[in-house]
């Protein structure tokens, strides 16, 4: 049976973007060569602020006493969790090493980058958690420095909650600087700052074009676009849940795609059903990014079976992905193309948003089909190494000059050629490129 599409998206992610690459280089070049007061100029001009840019410790202490006991401990909590999956993901790299042939050893070694910079959404939403999961996992990483940058706003700076999730995260320092040229900031080693080896976290799209301009100076987690989310759910899923998860994740923004696959129409028109309510009882903003994003983004999707259903989302490879529905390991062992993997009612995309300890900057517009999320791993170069004994590099030079001279480099012929010419002068060796 062919997929039936209830609700098909009449846009898309990549529908009506802006050109910005132009602004975004202008912005860039600019504040390369204009250095610290250039970037001090766009502060004022795009944030409306011109206090400090490198929060000093008094205006970190004063933020963090503005922050209720209660959210501090909610943050801990969170930072607890993402810390703790963080320390389990950094202990699957190990330093090895492996004999490749007598007296031939290679290994490789896992080192962390020197300097990450963070950047910590604060425009429309005070995005806390992103402070913690980017922030935790680049100390957790061992960077030697970390900087977090988030938007401030005029009167009140950086967000204290964010302020004081990047300060016990480990944040080295804080800088009230937002958009492109925060990303700059750290990019060029403005403000005091080394430069960053790597800028991770999300941004809107302008963030993400200058990480896009500036991948190659320096490493980024990945090119974000909307976040997306599906929902694959059976019979047995409570349409209410389906409902308000599509809801919650809609809110995110205007063009927010949320997707439900189900086997079950009935199910599926039950959901459908749900959501305007849903959607009507949220707050003014969030209401409006979620009516945009199921309008036009969302799509209900009604497939024969459950492998149908899955080979669905696999082309798909959304960002975020629930299953609501029987036999979850078989859904765990068969799904491959996902950002991060919801499993069940009793869990949702809320959780590994906000605080169960996995990390909420994923991979947009079908990326899980070729890459994870942000990780401790993001944040480590993983390099090898290799010793030999003469012995043990006898066969590895005469295969080398053999390949070296087929393949017309005959300066790397003479490499092998030299050693082998020095170990083993009484041997006589065929290192001619037809053997």
């Amino acid at each position: 049976m062919a997929r039936t599409y209830l609700k098909k998206a009449t846009l898309t992610a990549q529908s009506g973007a802006s050109d910005v690459h132009e602004i975004v280089q202008g912005i860039l070049s600019d504040i390369k060569a204009g250095g610290d007061d250039k970037a001090r100029e766009y502060a004022a001009k795009f944030d409306k602020y011109e206090g400090n840019i490198i929060l000093s410790d008094d205006e970190i202490q004063a933020a963090c006493e503005r922050v209720p006991q209660k959210l501090k401990e909610d943050i801990q909590f969170a930072h607890d969790n993402v810390k703790r999956f963080a320390v389990a993901q950094k202990g699957t790299v190990n330093d090895i090493e492996v004999e490749i042939q007598p007296g031939l050893v290679a290994g490789q070694k896992a080192i962390p980058v020197d300097a990450a910079g963070c950047y910590v959404p604060g425009g429309r939403y005070s995005h806390i958690a992103s402070a913690i999961m980017t922030v935790t996992t680049a100390k957790v990483a061992g960077c030697n420095h970390i900087t977090a940058t988030s938007p401030p706003r005029p009167g009140l700076g950086v967000a204290p909650a964010i302020v004081y999730a990047a300060h016990i995260c480990g944040a080295d320092k804080i800088m009230a600087l937002g958009g492109v040229q925060g990303v700059a900031a750290m990019t060029f080693g403005l403000f005091g700052l080394p430069k960053a080896n790597i800028l991770v976290g999300p941004g809107n799209q302008f963030v993400a074009e200058a990480k896009r301009i500036l991948f190659g100076r320096v490493g980024i987690d990945m090119i974000a676009g909307p976040t997306d989310s599906l929902v694959l759910a059976d019979k047995t899923a409570d349409p209410q849940i389906v409902a308000t998860d599509l809801v919650s994740q809609a809110e995110h923004g205007y063009n927010s795609p949320v997707w439900l696959v189900t086997d079950d129409k009935a199910l599926a028109e039950d959901v459908m059903a749900r959501v305007p309510a849903l959607i009507e009882n949220l707050p003014e903003l969030n209401r409006e990014n979620a009516f945009a994003a199921w309008r036009d983004y969302a799509e209900v999707i009604v497939c024969a079976d459950r492998e149908e259903m899955a080979a669905c989302s696999d082309e798909y490879a959304p960002e975020h992905l629930t299953v609501q529905a029987e036999d979850l390991d078989w859904w765990l062992n068969r799904l491959s193309c996902y950002g991060s993997l919801f499993l069940g009612e009793e869990t949702t995309v809320s959780y590994g948003d906000k605080a169960s300890g996995t990390n909420h900057v994923l991979p947009t517009s079908g990326a899980a089909g070729y890459t994870g999320g942000l990780s401790v791993h993001k944040y480590m170069k993983i390099v090898t190494w290799q010793r030999s004994t003469r012995e043990g590099s006898k066969a590895v030079a005469v295969a080398t000059a053999r390949i070296s001279r087929l393949e017309g480099m005959e300066g790397h012929a003479r490499a092998a050629d030299v050693r082998l010419a020095k170990y083993f002068p009484d041997e006589t060796f065929d290192l001619t490129a037809d053997g």
